[in-house]
């Protein structure tokens, strides 16, 4: 359903229909042809399908479509539910419910208030939980309802989540895939914005066409105004997301956002967890699978894969034959199980390996490395543009570049991107030195192979001239060949440095140690390769650029360039540490 997502944001920013409808054609075909080379053979030669506008308990009515197996005898089948808010996708949504129909499920969608026929006003999330109660309550008490299972991707999976732990008793699993409840993780990284996402996301699904383009909108100053400004008038939802910048602010803590947050604590049921490695709601899902209550996690599963945010291999440096993706066949071997064998599945955490091309299963997260590997950086010129990384600390020196927000480092090669598909996954990366900010630091080769587990971390002394800043980092594995492929992003600020929740004032010129890390990975470095990582201060349009001035990013009218420096060697230990199983 991710690809669905992908084809509404195009839909609602620009006039594509023929190249939409061709788009979701070759994924009607695709689908078709899953389901074709599934082992599962059709059970039905045929369906019934009509629908209904389903009245709520505020009398608001949604249009609600049934697919089930047809047959002359009164049966009542294992059925799989899904809420969606993209009816532009109908005819997707279709060819799974009449194929899952054929092999004996019935399929039941329903279209969320105010799209796609349904009644009310449409507002992304505020609705959700409680039509979707009233919605499955409904669903349970059919008799041509045996049981139940929930499936989604994306916010198809949101709708699935925010009501996990108000489920009927007919439910018996849920299938969610590239969505997570911790809703922070998936907005803000020390507070910088998630552009690239939920700009996108917004002026897709504002309830209005919206014909501004997407970098002009990320890069209007001061932000809070960019919807009067280039979007035909205020959305008062994007504005509590560009302007709650800290965790600690009461709308991350006292509504909405804070009841999703504790839902897997209070659920019961088995989930299966689909994730990638370079999308964008992987933070958010590891997160959400950490806090599932003891009971659902005994059965749930969690896997992660080389994929993007529509399930798509995006590691162009390596070969991926054993990256398999289908999942139209992953949901009929979860459903099948839970509502057909109405078995409990096993526990499992499975995730694919970049660089061996291998799937591995862990008993428990966080992983728990073997050792860490510290790689130290130095001032010492190994290229033109390029410094080294010792075994251990050198002698004491320092970098320094400038940082213009005006003119910020393009993302590419990126696991937080959505709108800008060209630059999601791990892409070959340009030689060093190709910008005066960005410094990069290169080790010798690996003599041997190391397998990457866990989360990579930076632990960088810095100062600027200005009262706050960001500073990025880029790690990468270099080829014997010279070809370089990121491995993972890193962004942090002053303001929020070192984990800080809420923001921390900062002394321009004052030297802080500051961590820069990243989501999870699962990598194999090559014997014979090197490790790169750049260090930077922007990394844009995957977050907000920063000002460089203090207080609440999207509030900045006005940018100053800023004076970087990066402290190295014995008395400032600068480093990134690998975690090594």
């Amino acid at each position: 359903m991710s690809e669905q997502e992908k084809i509404n944001t195009k839909n609602n920013t620009k006039s594509h229909t023929s190249d939409t409808n061709e788009m979701i054609e070759k994924f009607v075909e695709h689908v078709r042809k899953q389901f074709n080379d599934s082992s599962y053979p059709v059970e039905y030669e045929d369906f019934e399908c009509y629908e209904e506008m389903l009245p709520l308990r505020d009398g608001v009515r949604l249009r609600t479509i049934y697919y089930f197996p047809k047959t002359d005898q009164r049966e009542s089948f294992p059925t799989i539910v899904q809420r969606s808010c993209y009816p532009n996708m109908d005819r997707m949504m279709r060819v799974n419910a009449e194929e899952l129909a054929k092999r004996g499920f019935g399929f039941v969608y329903q279209y969320c208030r105010g799209v796609g026929g349904s009644e009310g006003v449409w507002r992304p999330n505020d609705n959700d939980r409680n039509d979707g109660q009233d919605f499955m309550n409904y669903l349970n008490s059919l008799e041509k309802v045996e049981c139940m299972g929930y499936q989604g991707a994306s916010y198809l999976a949101f709708t699935g989540w925010v009501m996990a732990d108000i489920l009927p008793d007919k439910v018996k699993s849920l299938y969610l895939t590239v969505y997570g409840t911790d809703r922070h993780t998936s907005a803000y990284k020390d507070g910088l914005f998630r552009h690239d996402i939920l700009t996108a996301w917004a002026m897709g699904n504002a309830g209005r066409e919206i014909s501004a383009d997407l970098m002009e909108s990320c890069k209007y100053r001061p932000h809070i105004e960019v919807d009067k400004a280039l979007w035909g008038g205020e959305l008062n939802w994007y504005r509590n997301w560009i302007t709650n910048t800290s965790r600690t602010d009461p709308y991350w803590n006292e509504g909405f956002w804070h009841m999703l947050s504790q839902i897997p604590k209070r659920m019961n049921l088995p989930v299966y967890i689909g994730e990638g490695w370079y999308d964008h709601h992987l933070g958010s899902a590891i997160k959400s699978y950490i806090n599932l209550s003891d009971e659902s996690k005994a059965h749930s599963v969690l896997e992660i894969g080389p994929w993007n945010h529509s399930g798509m291999p995006c590691i162009t440096g390596h070969t991926h034959k054993n990256a398999e993706g289908s999942t139209t066949l992953k949901t009929l071997d979860w459903f099948t199980k839970t509502l057909k064998k109405k078995e409990l599945p096993e526990p499992k955490i499975r995730c694919y390996v970049i660089g061996a091309d291998e799937w591995r299963e862990w008993s428990s997260y966080p992983f728990k490395p073997d050792h860490e590997e510290y790689f130290y950086l130095s001032d010492k010129l190994i290229a033109d543009g390029a410094y080294s990384l010792e075994a251990s600390p050198a002698a004491s020196g320092q970098i320094s570049y400038l940082y213009d927000p005006n003119d910020p480092v393009i993302s590419h090669g990126s696991e937080s991107l959505f709108a800008t598909q060209s630059g999601i996954g791990s892409l070959k990366q340009p030689q060093y030195g190709f910008r005066d900010d960005v410094i990069s630091f290169v080790s010798e080769p690996f003599n041997e192979e190391k397998d990457i587990i866990g989360i990579i971390k930076a632990k960088i002394f810095v100062s600027t001239d200005a009262e706050d800043t960001a500073f990025t980092m880029k790690v990468m594995e270099v080829f014997p060949d010279g070809s370089a492929y990121n491995i993972r992003n890193g962004i942090t600020t002053l303001a929020y440095r070192n984990g800080s929740p809420e923001r921390i004032s900062y002394t321009p010129n004052s030297i802080e140690e500051i961590t820069i890390d990243s989501w999870d990975i699962a990598w194999r470095m090559q014997k014979g390769s090197r490790l790169r990582i750049d260090i930077s201060s922007s990394n844009f349009p995957e977050y907000a650029v920063h000002s460089n001035y203090p207080g609440v990013w999207s509030k900045q009218d006005k940018t100053k360039t800023a004076k970087q420096t990066i402290y190295v060697g014995q008395d400032h230990p600068s480093c990134v540490i690998l975690p090594i199983e």
